[in-house]
């Protein structure tokens, strides 16, 4: 019998699977400090997990608590844009579903399209726009495949981190994140066209691994870290070293409300 990632992580934490997956992105790295009891697994040791071609991604899943909850949280997630397939979170995300989790919290380092979300704001994602048009759900069989997307991003989980950001004196905005392909950052004219559609937000991941979670039956919570203004917004040089920069600088902030929103994340 082959040897699963369910199988290995089951074995680990059979007496308190976890309830809450998370998938960090850039400038969220942090949480992980922030775990108590923690155990890192590297993505080489589960089979079928990604191994990150993105600096600034650790690659490995670590099982720890927060509060009353017990998390598995991915540092590092991949990208489509790094092999062109949109399944590429399937295979962890389902695991993790198998596990016991029942929420998704994700988290993501994006370009901003709000004068009034600078570099280093935090956003709450509210929906999104697919305009790479691509789907981990393709090749899927049965009438499952049809996914309702409507409050993909959970209202209740969404009040929730409301709530938690006005008790830490953290501002959160509210915004629609818009999913660009990548790896290239977006031009200008692009840009335009997502201030017409009302983007809010605009980065390189996240859409796909909401669908493949809704796909899947669990809640997800979308948070952003707002590391830029989009492009022709300012006179800022883009670049994946600036957003690193930048994320950086914003991380304790970004980690400190994650971690407070995790440890009392209510659960059915």
């Amino acid at each position: 019998m082959t040897d699963t990632a369910l199988d290995r992580l089951r074995a680990r934490c059979a007496d308190q699977p976890p309830r809450i997956a998370v998938v960090l992105g850039s400038g969220w790295g942090g949480l992980t400090a922030r775990l108590q009891d923690a155990e890192r697994i590297p993505y080489a040791e589960l089979p079928g997990f990604p191994v990150s071609t993105v600096a600034g991604h650790d690659g490995a899943l670590w099982l720890g608590r927060l509060g009353a909850h017990r998390l598995a949280v991915m540092s590092g997630r991949k990208h489509v844009y790094e092999t062109g397939e949109a399944d590429g979170m399937k295979l962890p995300l389902r695991t993790l579903r198998a596990l016991g989790c029942e929420v998704l919290v994700q988290t993501n380092a994006a370009g901003s399209l709000q004068p009034a979300m600078p570099p280093g704001s935090l956003m709450a994602i509210s929906d999104h726009l697919n305009l790479s048009q691509r789907s981990p759900l393709v090749g899927e069989a049965g009438s499952e495949r049809f996914v309702s997307m409507v409050d993909a991003y959970d209202p209740a989980l969404r009040q929730h981190a409301q709530t938690i950001a006005q008790s830490l004196g953290t501002p959160l905005h509210e915004g629609v994140f818009a999913w660009f392909l990548g790896p290239q950052f977006e031009t200008p004219a692009e840009i335009r066209m997502m201030q017409g559609f009302g983007a809010d937000a605009v980065g390189m991941s996240t859409v796909p691994e909401t669908i493949i979670a809704r796909h899947a039956g669990m809640r997800v919570l979308a948070l952003s870290l707002l590391t830029n203004m989009a492009a022709g917004l300012s006179n800022e040089q883009l670049s994946h070293a600036h957003t690193l920069a930048q994320a950086q600088a914003a991380g304790d902030t970004a980690g400190d409300l994650l971690a407070a929103i995790l440890s009392t994340l209510p659960l059915s």
